[in-house]
C-alpha cells in the first residue's frame, strides 16, 4: 500500500518501536497516528481526528503541543506505556523533501526523570539476573545516578520481595531465563511497577563485564566491589537498557556499588508494612508513618537519604554512635542547627539538577539553581569552623564550592532566564562580543521602527496611522480606509482588512530584515553559548555529587535533631550485648498525632527473653508491640527515641507477625499467611533478632491455635533464643511462666469501675484471665439483643466448661431486661429539650443566653437532688 512520503517515514520508524507510542514531531506538535492515536486520545483525554495518508485514505490522528509534551508523556508513562520520542533533525526551512527525523529517546517508567517526582522518593529501574544458585539485583535511579547491586543467595524469594518493597521500583527488567516470572509480575502489580521482559538472554559474563568497563572507562571491575557474577549480569542489564533507550550522555552514572543484606538490619516486606515505616497501609501516605514524624528535611537529597536511613538501620556500633554524636551536637547547639537549616533551605536538589543537565534536559534555570546552591557551601562550612562532632566536621570539611564554575554561571546567565532554550533571554550582556553586536543592531533597528510611526504621521498627516508587527507578515504600516486618500505613493499594499489596509515601504522592509535577522541569530547564538556553558557541568560531576551527599547527610542530622527537640526524644545507649531496656517509652507516631501517650517500659536480659502480654482488645497490646520495634529501628538508624532513657543491644533482624486491626491489614491476614510468616521467622531469626508476634493462632480453632502458639513459644525459648514480644488472648499460656525460665508474663491494665471498663494503656507485671470481649462489643455499638444473647451463651459455656467467668458488667447497670427483647422506643422530649428546640438563637443576646443556661443548670441540679432523696 502506498503512503505519502511523510507517512511512509512515520511507519518506518514505528516498525522499529512497535511496543512504544511514537511521538512524531511535526512543527510545533508531536503527532500520533493509527492505534497509537486511539490509545493516546483515550488516556490523555484529547480529541481524536484524522489525517490524509495517501491512497489508503485517512488515518486516526491526535497531537499535543511540543512545549507541553512533558505532562502528557508523564500521564502515558504513569499508565504503563512507553513513549518513543521522534524529533526533527534538520530545519524544515532548509530541508529538501521530507524533513529528516529519528527517535532520540525511548521513555519508560524506569527512565522518566522529568515528571513531578516526590522529593523523598527515588525513581528506580531494577534489573534482575539469574546465575546458577544466586540472583543479582541492580537498582539504578536515572534522576540521581545512584547505581547499586546486591546478591540474593539465601531465602531468595523473601529477600527479593523485601528489597523490591523497599526500593519501590517503577520498572523491573527480567531476562527470558528468569525463574518464576509470574511471582515477579504479581509482586510488581502489588507495587505498581511495570515488568519489562528482555527477550535476549545475556551472552556471557565477559560480555556483561565489558558493558560496565566501557561505560566507566575502567580496566577492571575490582574497585567497584561487585561480589558475584549475578551482580555483574544485573548491573550490565540495567546499564545496557538505559544506554539503548536514552541515547544520551549518562556520565552522571559514575559508579556502581555493591552492598550485602547483612550490612543492615533486615526488615522483611510484611514487617515494613505492619510497622508503617514510610507510609500508612490505609492510604499509603507519609503522614501517619514514622517517616512523617522524623522528616524535617529541607532538601530533596536529604529527604531521600533520611528514608534510606530509616529503611536500612545500621548494625555497626561505631557508625551508629557517630550519627548519635552528630544529632546530639545539633540538638545541644540550637543556634547552629537553626542557621544550618536556614542555609540548607536555599539549596536545590543537586542530584536531580545534575541528572537533568547531564542528560541534556536541563535548562538555564536548572543551571542557575545548581550554581546558586553551590554558592551556599562556604556559608555552611563556616558554621562548623568551631569544634563539633567528628562526623559533622568531616562532612563539612569536604564541601567544595567550585568557585570557578559558579562564577562562570553568574557571569554568563541572566538572573531570570527563559524556561525554553531557543527563545533567547539566556545570556547576559557583556559575556560574548558577537552577541552584544547583534543585540545592538537589533536595538537600533527596533528604535528606528518605533520612531517610524511618529515620522510617518507627520509626513502623511494621518493621525491614526500605526506601525505594527505579526509573525506572518512581519512589520507593517496600518491606515484606516477613511484615510486611504492620504496614503503616499511609496507605500506598497501588503494586506487588506475590513476597515483598513496594511502597507510596507522599502526602508521598513530593510530595517525588518535587519531586526528579524539579528533576533533569529541572537536566539541561535544564545542557545549555542548555553550549550557550551552546560558542558562545563560534565567537568564537575563527581564534585557536585559529592557535595550533594555531604549536604544530604547534614540535612538528615538537622532533621533528626529537630525531631528530637520537637518531640522530646533522648539519646539511646547502644551496645553489642543482648540486653534491651527502654524506660517510659512512647509510640512516636501516636504521640505526634494526638499530643499525648501513656509511656511504658520494656526489658530484656539474660533472665527475661520472652514477654507474654495479655489483655483485652482495644487496650493497646498491638501498639505496645509496634512501639518497641519502632524505637529499636529509630535507635539503629541514628535517631534519638521517645523515652526517659534506653539501653539497646544491637538487633540484626526484626520480624513482626501482626494481625488485622486498625490500619495494619488489607484483609490478607489469613491463617496460611500467619503460619507462613511465623515459619519464616522461626527458620531465620537469630539470638540478636527481635520478634513481634501478635495473637498468633487466632486464625484457627481455639485448641489448634493455642497448641501452635505454645509450640512456637517453646521453640523460640529453647532454640531461637531471640528477644520476643508475644501478645495473646489464650490466657492459659500464662502458665508457661512456671515451666519456661526466661518467659515473663505482662498485662495491659484495665480498670473496672461502676460497671464500666477503662483501658489504662499501662503495661505491668502479671497476667489477666479476662478478655472483656462482650464489653468491647457493647462499646462498639453492637445491638442490645445481640449483647443479651452473648451474655447468656457465655454464662452457659463457662458453666459447662468450669472455666474462668467473664465479668458480667451488664447486671450492674440496672437494665430492664425486657428492653433487650425489643428495639427501644424513642423517648418523649423533656421540657428542657422542648425549650432548647424552641429557642431562637439568632435573637438571643449573650446576657440572655447566660441567664437561660443558669436557669437550666438550677433545674437540672434540683432534679438530681429530688432523685437522690427518693
Amino acid at each position: 500500500m502506498k503512503h505519502t512520503p511523510m507517512m511512509r517515514q512515520y511507519y518506518e520508524l514505528k516498525d522499529q518501536y512497535p511496543d512504544s507510542i511514537l511521538f512524531f514531531r511535526l512543527g510545533d506538535f508531536y503527532e500520533m497516528f493509527g492505534d497509537d492515536a486511539k490509545i493516546a486520545s483515550k488516556v490523555l483525554e484529547i480529541a481524536l481526528t484524522s489525517r490524509e495518508a495517501g491512497p489508503q485514505g485517512r488515518v486516526p490522528m491526535c497531537g499535543v503541543p511540543h512545549h507541553a509534551a512533558e505532562g502528557y508523556i508523564e500521564k502515558l508513562i504513569r499508565s504503563g506505556y512507553r513513549v518513543a520520542l521522534c524529533e526533527q533533525l534538520e530545519d524544515p526551512k532548509q530541508a529538501k523533501g521530507v524533513v529528516k527525523r529519528d527517535v532520540v529517546r525511548v521513555i519508560t517508567p524506569g527512565t522518566f526523570i522529568e515528571g513531578q517526582l516526590e522529593a523523598e522518593e527515588n525513581q528506580f529501574l531494577v534489573a534482575l539476573a539469574w546465575d546458577a544458585k544466586a540472583a543479582g539485583l541492580a537498582s539504578l535511579d536515572m534522576s540521581t545516578g545512584e547505581f547499586m547491586t546486591v546478591t540474593l543467595s539465601r531465602r531468595i524469594g523473601a529477600s527479593l520481595e523485601s528489597e523490591l518493597t523497599r526500593l519501590q521500583p517503577a520498572e523491573i527488567l527480567v531476562t527470558a531465563d528468569w525463574p518464576e516470572l509470574d511471582g515477579v509480575k504479581n509482586l510488581a502489580d502489588k507495587l505498581g511497577a511495570v515488568v519489562t521482559k528482555i527477550k535476549e538472554t545475556q551472552d556471557s559474563l565477559a560480555a556483561a563485564s565489558q558493558v560496565l568497563l566501557e561505560h566507566f572507562s575502567a580496566a577492571t571491575l575490582t574497585p567497584f566491589g561487585l561480589t558475584s557474577s549475578a551482580e555483574i549480569l544485573a548491573a550490565s542489564l540495567a546499564l545496557q537498557y538505559v544506554q539503548d533507550t536514552q541515547r544520551a550522555v549518562l556520565s552522571h552514572i559514575r559508579s556502581v556499588k555493591s552492598y550485602t543484606l547483612e550490612q543492615y538490619m533486615q526488615i522483611d516486606a510484611h514487617s515494613r508494612d505492619n510497622l508503617e515505616l514510610v507510609k500508612t497501609i490505609r492510604d499509603e501516605k507519609k503522614t501517619g508513618s514514622l517517616l512523617g514524624v522524623l522528616d524535617n528535611t529541607v532538601t530533596g537529597m536529604g529527604a531521600r537519604l533520611l528514608r534510606s536511613y530509616l529503611e536500612k538501620p545500621l548494625l555497626e556500633l561505631e557508625a551508629i554512635e557517630a550519627r548519635h554524636d552528630a544529632v546530639e551536637a545539633l540538638l545541644d547547639q540550637t543556634a547552629l542547627r537553626l542557621d544550618l537549616e536556614e542555609q540548607l533551605r536555599e539549596v536545590y536538589d543537586l542530584e536531580r539538577l545534575l541528572g537533568r543537565l547531564v542528560a541534556g534536559n536541563g535548562n538555564a534555570r536548572d543551571l542557575k539553581a545548581l550554581a546558586s546552591s553551590l554558592e551556599k557551601t562556604p556559608n555552611i562550612r563556616s558554621l562548623f569552623a568551631k569544634e563539633t562532632s567528628p562526623l559533622l566536621a568531616e562532612l563539612t570539611a569536604q564541601l567544595d564550592p567550585l568557585p570557578e564554575f559558579t562564577e562562570l554561571v553568574a557571569r554568563a546567565i541572566v538572573d531570570e532566564p527563559a524556561i525554553t532554550l531557543r527563545d533567547g533571554n539566556l545570556i547576559r550582556d557583556g559575556y560574548n562580543s558577537q552577541l552584544d553586536s547583534l543585540r545592538q543592531a537589533s536595538r537600533g533597528g527596533k528604535s528606528w521602527i518605533r520612531d517610524l510611526e511618529t515620522k510617518e504621521r507627520e509626513r502623511t498627516g494621518i493621525k491614526s496611522l500605526k506601525v505594527g508587527f505579526n509573525r506572518v507578515f512581519g512589520y507593517y504600516i496600518e491606515v484606516t480606509n477613511a484615510n486611504s486618500h492620504l496614503v503616499p505613493e511609496d507605500y506598497q499594499r501588503k494586506q487588506t482588512l475590513a476597515n483598513a489596509e496594511r502597507y510596507i515601504t522599502p526602508e521598513l522592509k530593510e530595517q525588518e530584515a535587519l531586526v528579524l535577522g539579528a533576533d533569529e541569530r541572537i536566539k541561535e547564538l544564545e542557545y549555542e553559548l548555553f550549550l557550551e556553558i552546560r558542558k562545563q557541568v560534565h567537568e564537575h560531576i563527581e564534585a557536585i555529587q559529592q557535595n550533594a551527599k555531604l549536604i544530604a547527610n547534614l540535612d538528615v542530622f538537622q532533621s533528626l535533631a529537630s525531631a528530637a527537640v520537637k518531640h522530646n526524644f533522648v539519646r539511646p545507649q547502644m551496645s553489642n550485648d543482648y540486653a534491651l531496656s527502654i524506660k517510659q517509652g512512647r509510640h512516636p507516631v501516636i504521640e505526634a498525632a494526638t499530643g499525648r501517650f501513656v509511656p511504658n517500659d520494656v526489658f530484656f536480659d539474660d533472665s527475661q527473653q520472652i514477654i507474654l502480654l495479655t489483655g483485652p482488645n482495644m487496650a493497646g497490646k498491638s501498639t505496645y508491640l509496634r512501639q518497641v520495634a519502632l524505637l529499636v529501628i529509630m535507635a539503629q538508624m541514628g535517631s534519638f527515641i521517645p523515652a526517659q532513657e534506653a539501653a539497646i543491644g544491637l538487633v540484626d533482624r526484626i520480624f513482626t507477625r501482626i494481625g488485622a486491626s486498625d490500619d495494619l491489614s488489607t484483609g490478607q491476614s489469613t491463617f496460611m499467611v500467619e503460619c507462613s510468616e511465623t515459619a519464616d521467622l522461626l527458620l531465620n531469626a537469630t539470638e540478636r533478632s527481635l520478634i513481634i508476634l501478635d495473637e498468633l493462632g487466632r486464625g484457627t480453632s481455639t485448641y489448634d491455635g493455642m497448641a501452635i502458639a505454645q509450640a512456637v513459644i517453646e521453640h523460640i525459648h529453647a532454640k531461637v533464643k531471640a528477644r520476643t514480644l508475644f501478645s495473646t488472648h489464650f490466657h492459659e499460656l500464662t502458665s508457661l511462666e512456671h515451666s519456661l525460665r526466661k518467659l515473663v508474663s505482662y498485662r495491659v491494665e484495665v480498670e473496672e469501675k461502676d460497671g464500666e471498663i477503662y483501658f489504662l494503656h499501662r503495661v505491668s507485671r502479671g497476667s489477666t484471665d479476662r478478655s472483656y470481649g462482650i464489653n468491647v462489643a457493647r462499646m462498639a455499638g453492637m445491638p442490645r439483643p445481640v449483647i443479651k444473647r452473648s451474655l447468656n451463651l457465655l454464662e452457659e459455656l463457662e458453666t459447662r466448661g468450669n472455666g474462668p467467668r467473664q465479668l458480667d458488667l451488664f447486671k450492674t447497670l440496672d437494665y430492664d431486661t425486657s428492653d433487650l427483647e425489643r428495639e427501644p422506643e424513642a423517648a418523649a422530649p423533656s421540657e428542657l429539650e422542648k425549650e432548647l428546640m424552641d429557642l431562637d438563637l439568632n435573637n438571643v443576646t449573650p446576657l440572655e443566653a447566660l441567664q437561660i443556661l443558669t436557669r437550666w443548670q438550677q433545674k437540672v441540679a434540683k432534679e438530681d437532688s429530688d432523685h437522690g432523696s427518693n
